[in-house]
């Protein structure tokens, strides 16, 4: 049976991971902000502290982390992990995204809607609306900077689809995919082809928006992936995590096929949602021990850095400094 990510968490599903902090941990502090609370995964009062950024900030590289619990996202060098600053304002900040100059895509899972923000700042650039939905991960599109968005579900009615907003500004288009009804993640590759993978009520389900097309092509991929996970192009092969997994597995595509071509164990993790590519490390926020971890990639193993003190990370992009 088919348990979506904003299910596990708004109900408090402690049982679907070994010891979920959120459910009982104590408060922990994060720089300026001061404590974080506890037990705040149905977030529907937004932090009303203000958005703060370091001086230095908009010069350096960051990585943007959201937590479901806090309803923050919270903003760090990369790949120093020094905390950089805080977004605040969400109901509930789900899926990051980055374009290639930097601007970084908050969903918000609970919010309808998704907010645009500098590279390193505070106030946002605009607001997209999703009416009616619940948006999930996020992507832009290289050649043309259109920003795709994964609904997990439309409430009133299901299943969700994929909103694609023209110039991350403009109208936005839905498609849907008949084979899935719940959509997790996507991630467009560098030729502008959308890759996507959800979930029917009880399996996976993977498919690709070809360039210039309106239908998607579902693949048959060689590897059983259980539940599915974070989305992303890496360059070469598309790059997908099971839940269910604890790794992220590599994929050639081929027409109507996926063949596996290699692997990445995220040792020391129990609970990674989406992750972050970049060069030759990947970050994925664990969202069972409230920490963000750093691997090799694609080798993997044990984590080479690790930054403490959040609750329930799960989103997660890096915006490189201009």
């Amino acid at each position: 049976m088919y348990i979506s990510n904003a299910t596990r968490y708004a109900l408090g599903v402690c049982a679907a991971v070994t010891t979920l902090v959120g459910c009982g941990a104590s408060p922990v502090s994060l720089g300026p902000r001061g404590p974080i609370g506890q037990n705040a995964m149905l977030a529907v009062r937004p932090d009303r502290s203000r958005s703060w950024m370091a001086p230095d900030a908009k010069k350096v590289n960051l990585l943007y982390i959201s937590d479901l619990t806090t309803g923050d996202v919270y903003v760090y060098s990369y790949p120093e992990g020094i905390l950089e600053g805080t977004l605040t304002g969400f109901k509930r900040p789900w899926g990051l995204c980055v374009d290639k100059a930097g601007k970084v895509f908050v969903t918000e899972e609970s919010g309808f809607q998704i907010l645009e923000y500098a590279h390193g700042g505070t106030t946002p650039l605009a607001t997209l609306k999703d009416p009616g939905e619940d948006p999930g991960g996020c992507s832009v599109d290289p050649t043309t900077g259109d920003l795709a968005v994964a609904n997990i579900s439309t409430p009133a009615t299901n299943p969700g689809d994929v909103a694609i907003y023209k110039n991350a500004r403009g109208a936005r288009r839905s498609f849907k995919d008949r084979a899935i009804t719940y959509y997790e993640y996507c991630s467009y590759d560098n030729q502008g082809n959308l890759y996507v993978d959800g979930m029917t009520p009880s399996a996976f389900v993977f498919a690709e928006l070809p360039k210039g097309t309106t239908s998607f092509a579902n693949i048959a991929l060689n590897e059983n992936i259980q539940f599915a996970g974070g989305v992303q192009w890496d360059g070469k092969y598309v790059a997908i995590r099971d839940y269910e997994a604890n790794v992220i597995y590599q994929f050639s595509i081929s027409g109507s096929g996926g063949t596996e071509t290699g692997s990445t164990p995220l040792d020391g993790s129990s609970y990674v949602a989406q992750f972050w590519i970049q060069g030759s490390n990947v970050v994925g926020p664990d969202a069972n021990s409230g920490t963000v971890m750093f691997w090799n990639y694609p080798a993997g193993g044990s984590p080479t850095k690790t930054i403490n003190g959040l609750t329930t990370p799960w989103g997660v992009t890096i915006s490189m400094a201009g």
